[in-house]
């Protein structure tokens, strides 16, 4: 169920060598590509990277001598986020500009959550070189590249810690 796969899904940082199938990569990001978005704009591209360019990607999500774990990971998504999209619904121009954001952020959980069902774990990485991930793309300097999600198997000895939040009576009121 839904619930189980929302209490498996946590940030991995200690992973196996097992190298994710290209298949199951390719299947973890069009899942993660029916996430909803403002307008359907889908203001999103992905570039899955794995293998020995994989280790090569590495320190562009270890700037300052951060994300160590990262040296584990297997694959890497990475996510462009893509110029805004304006449409017209009768005289009015609608753009998602304002949503780019929030849709990047769902598009996100889809993915680590589609990484969760097929046996995957992730960690969602903020801190990022997005000058050195366009070059390394062979895309202009400037493209924006809002996150990395790191992917991966967890090794045999990785803590699982149980999840703490907040009570819930302390973030939900329902209001009628």
């Amino acid at each position: 169920m839904i619930e189980g796969l929302f209490n498996a899904r946590r940030s991995t940082r200690d992973y196996s060598q097992k190298q994710i199938p290209d298949e199951v990569l390719t299947e973890i990001c069009r899942l993660a590509t029916l996430a909803p978005s403002a307008i359907n704009a889908q203001p999103w591209k992905l570039y899955a990277v794995t293998g020995d360019r994989a280790k090569e990607f590495i320190p562009l999500v270890q700037t300052g001598g951060a994300n160590g774990w990262a040296n584990g990971a297997t694959a890497f998504v990475v996510i462009q986020s893509l110029p805004p999209h304006a449409i017209m619904r009768g005289e009015r121009r609608v753009t998602n500009e304002p949503f780019i954001p929030n849709d990047i952020g769902i598009l996100t959980a889809y993915l680590t959550l589609a990484a969760e069902n097929k046996g995957v774990q992730s960690c969602i990485i903020g801190l990022r070189d997005e000058d050195g991930i366009a070059d390394f793309l062979n895309l202009p300097k400037g493209t924006p590249f809002p996150l990395v999600v790191a992917l991966g198997y967890a090794s045999e000895d990785c803590p699982v810690t149980p999840k703490r939040r907040r009570d819930f009576d302390k973030v939900f009121s329902l209001i009628k």
